[in-house]
């Protein structure tokens, strides 16, 4: 009778410690509020751009940005030029700004393509990222690019870029670069 009442006990407490995670976790993701409180902290710093992103970003979105990239490293610049707006702001990893027609873009990437043999990109991460309170969307990419020109000089950085997309085409680009060792 000891052993019964003992494993009763015990199966009973175990029982009782898994209802209560269950349901503590069914109660903060079930109920707006509680998830709402839980972001309501006294940050320091209120974000002066956005803080409220979401991934509500089409398939069709990424797949133009990744595709951008792979068309790059092929050489196939004809297709890059479709792949972005009328006119393109690229903001140059060394803070160089250029808002400039497609047209004028492209003649500086075509140049610049056109000194490399080729280009391999480890592409390494991307997010999806909707701005819903300035309803702007953007894929975010890191990556790893290794440039080898035509000397046979190679050139690689870790990369961060962020895309902005409107229409179906890329219209901003900013890029951050980190030289790889």
């Amino acid at each position: 009778m000891k052993k019964f009442l003992l494993c009763f006990c015990l199966a009973a407490f175990l029982l009782s410690c898994n209802s209560d995670s269950e349901k503590t976790a069914a109660t903060s993701s079930d109920n707006p509020d509680s998830t709402k409180n839980a972001m309501a902290v006294d940050l320091p710093y209120k974000a002066s751009y956005s803080s409220n992103f979401t991934t509500d970003v089409s398939d069709a979105d990424l797949k133009l940005v990744l595709m951008s990239y792979k068309d790059w490293a092929a050489g196939n610049m004809d297709i890059v030029a479709t792949e972005y707006g009328d006119t393109l702001e690229w903001i140059r990893p060394s803070g160089d700004r250029y808002n400039l027609p497609n047209a004028g873009i492209m003649k500086m990437w075509k140049t610049y393509r056109d000194s490399l043999s080729s280009v391999t990109i480890d592409m390494q991460a991307w997010q999806k990222m909707y701005a819903s309170d300035r309803q702007e969307k953007y894929v975010v990419t890191w990556y790893k690019e290794i440039d080898t020109y035509k000397s046979g000089k190679a050139d690689s950085g870790y990369y961060h870029d962020i895309n902005q997309v409107k229409n179906g085409k890329i219209i901003q680009l900013e890029q951050y670069k980190r030289t790889a060792k």
